[in-house]
């Protein structure tokens, strides 16, 4: 019998937990030490599990789980066979399972999975339940309690449907169809949906628009097929305006739509164009549209933007300025260089924003621009010393030397021993070893929550021991009090990386810094984009680097073998860095996001490299580039050599068109 089996028979089932605790606990050891590389006895029967399974072929499945005995992915296999059962409109055995592994994320993910099983079933008593018991319900689980909490007729659910409405971040589809009955209802008013609607069109998010549109009161109602036409060729809408436009909100939304859509091919014709109309518009609806072609213009780099974003603050308030639209205008002040437009434009971030680190940095930089030293000084040592970007200029700035934090005590072997003993470890080692790493990283990261310093340095160890180092990199990196930087910024393959960094003339804590960030030192990894490797590199760039360099013998098929990939990525990052003024913060930017693009985010005038970073208009690229640059700082401290200080790293990055020809020629 399948062990199971036994939540069939509730008499069997104290008998069925006794032992599955055993398979738990005789499972564990194997994974705590160097047996991760030999591997389990049962690791075949494991994947046969998992192949059934997402083949769907039941026997098979079966047979697999039959051969599983000391595993620890045994609860693996076992919610393969209960997600299957539910598949075939079955849920016996899973309430027991969840009882079993309760606050696991395997209990997490099957409740969720039984949830949608339930609505489908339209026991609505039973699902509420499971629902309250989520432990970290995501956006699409929150929308479907809210559609099971509206159908047993909880009143509160309206209110935080207007709540969710108000939101910026985009629905989950689970939201779409308890929103639409409480719209049909007459529970959501005409000005909630016209609001979402409008924030939906001006961020181009047409399919969530549309259904929004569809809720709409019929007196109000509008042709989708005018929406498509408005976002393929705005200029030509805004060109010939329909008659009487003005008199209805449904007119004047289209046209406010219309020019927010011309703005992305030319903010400056369509802010024209605007000019010349806004007078038929409200002041909210005016500030409104002001607001989204001064976010456009300083995306762009535009000096518009400034006084576009004043504009808008005029007319409808700081607060109808989002936390995107608020980051924005203080780096669109940044950029003109005029402290004053900085300190208006800080002064009126939300207190959650301006409470980050960034905002702290650069309220601090504004005070000392503008006289004021203490204040200053006071900004300063509030962030100074925190393990980031702006921490670390922080302290440069109060003439601190950066240095890492004393080394935390290694773990000892009561404590290693603990660690080895978390199923959730375990099994996330196990996951990650079958190929199944994004539920291994579920796996293990659920089990951190709630961890003290000293039993996270204990599993960034474990991670470690097992080579499976971007998890002892994210688990060492939450450490709060006690700090082991040799875990945060371990030095793989060292041997090899080092004298490749030295013979194209690289700084070897510069490309650990970007190879941190691009793969945790994963030598598999591979992005969504196709890039592969250490180094993440694209095949047409390992391509164009391999010929350029003369390695004769290069296929595609080794661009992920260490030695190789190190190679072209170090010779690809000297051939950006010389391209683009020898400045790591240009090449550490062009590497993640294309040499011309890198050439393009200069100004017209000279940068401070801080501030060119902190206007890069790709959030990644540019949380990327910080990172980068604040690693550097690390590994170079760590690799005991000379250290500039972040500041002169980041230096000045000069005007735009210098020394930029050779950029042009590289992939």
């Amino acid at each position: 019998m399948l062990v199971w089996d036994y939540v069939n028979d509730a008499a069997k089932l104290t008998t069925m937990k006794r032992f599955i605790g055993i398979v738990l606990l005789i499972s564990l050891p194997a994974w705590t030490s160097s047996a991760q590389a030999a591997g389990h006895p049962e690791d075949a029967a494991f994947l046969q599990a998992r192949d059934a399974f997402s083949k769907g072929e039941r026997a098979k499945l079966t047979r697999a789980l039959a051969g599983l005995k000391t595993h620890p992915l045994v609860p693996w296999a076992t919610y393969f066979q209960l997600n299957q059962r539910l598949d075939d409109g079955s849920d016996a055995g899973v309430a027991e399972f969840l009882e079993q592994t309760e606050a696991t994320y395997l209990a997490e993910k099957l409740r969720g999975d039984w949830l949608k099983w339930l609505m489908r079933k339209e026991d609505w008593t039973q699902a509420r339940i499971q629902f309250a018991l989520l432990q970290r319900p995501d956006a699409d689980a929150t929308c479907r309690g809210l559609d099971i909490r509206l159908r047993l007729g909880e009143a509160e659910v309206t209110e935080e449907a207007r709540t969710l409405l108000a939101t910026n971040a985009p629905l989950a589809g689970s939201c779409l169809p308890p929103l639409g009955r409480l719209s049909a209802a007459g529970k959501l008013s005409a000005d909630d949906l016209w609001e979402r609607l409008r924030r939906q069109l001006a961020n181009g998010k047409l399919k969530e628009a549309r259904a929004i549109a569809g809720w709409l009161p019929a007196d109000e109602s509008l042709s989708w097929r005018t929406v498509e036409t408005i976002d393929d060729h705005p200029a030509k809408y805004v060109a010939k305006l329909p008659e009487r436009y003005a008199d209805s909100r449904r007119g004047r939304e289209l046209v406010s739509f219309a020019v927010l859509r011309m703005a992305r091919a030319d903010v400056r014709l369509a802010a024209e164009r605007w000019k010349d109309i806004e007078r038929h518009f409200s002041k909210t609806e005016r500030g409104f549209v002001w607001g989204r072609l001064a976010l456009t213009a300083a995306i762009a780099h535009q000096s518009e933007a400034v006084a576009w974003f004043d504009q808008a603050e005029t007319l409808a308030g700081a607060a109808s300025l989002n936390e995107e639209q608020g980051a924005w205008r203080v780096r669109a002040a940044l950029r003109t260089g005029k402290w004053p437009d900085v300190q208006r434009a800080l002064a009126a971030l939300p207190e959650t924003l301006a409470a980050l680190p960034e905002w702290r940095y650069w309220q601090a930089r504004t005070h000392a621009a503008l006289g004021k030293p203490e204040e200053a000084k006071a900004l300063y040592t509030q962030i100074a010393g925190q393990p980031n970007f702006y921490g670390i200029l922080a302290g440069e700035a109060l003439g601190k030397t950066y240095t890492p934090p004393p080394r935390a005590a290694t773990p000892g072997a009561e404590e290693l021993a603990e660690a080895g003993a978390r199923p959730g470890l375990v099994r996330g080692l196990a996951l990650i070893r079958a190929d199944m790493r994004l539920e291994g990283i579920r796996e293990w990261n659920w089990t951190l929550n709630g961890l003290n310093d000293r039993q996270l340095l204990a599993a960034a160890e474990l991670a470690r021991r097992n080579d499976v180092i971007d998890r002892s990199i994210n688990t060492a990196d939450r450490t709060v009090a006690e700090h082991d930087y040799s875990l945060r910024y371990p030095t793989p393959f060292l041997t090899q990386v080092e004298p490749k960094a030295r013979d194209v003339g690289l700084d070897t804590a510069w490309v650990y810094g970007l190879m941190r960030q691009e793969s945790r030192f994963i030598t598999e990894a591979k992005s969504s984009v196709g890039a592969k490797g250490l180094m993440q590199l694209m095949p047409a760039t390992a391509q164009w680097v391999a010929k350029k360099i003369g390695m004769n013998d290069y296929h595609p098929t080794k661009v992920t073998e260490m030695n190789v990939n190190v190679t072209l990525g170090t010779n690809y990052m000297k051939m950006v860095l010389d391209s683009l003024d020898s400045h790591p913060v240009l090449a550490s930017a062009a590497y993640n996001a294309g040499p011309g693009r890198a050439r393009k985010w200069r100004a017209e005038r000279a940068l401070e490299g801080a501030i060119y970073a902190e206007s890069i208009p790709f959030n990644e690229t540019r949380d990327y580039v910080k990172k980068v640059m604040a690693n550097a700082m690390s590994y170079a401290a760590l690799m005991d050599g000379p250290t500039p200080t972040l500041t002169t790293r980041l230096g000045t990055i000069r005007p735009r068109g210098f020394s930029d020809s050779t950029a042009e020629s590289l992939p």
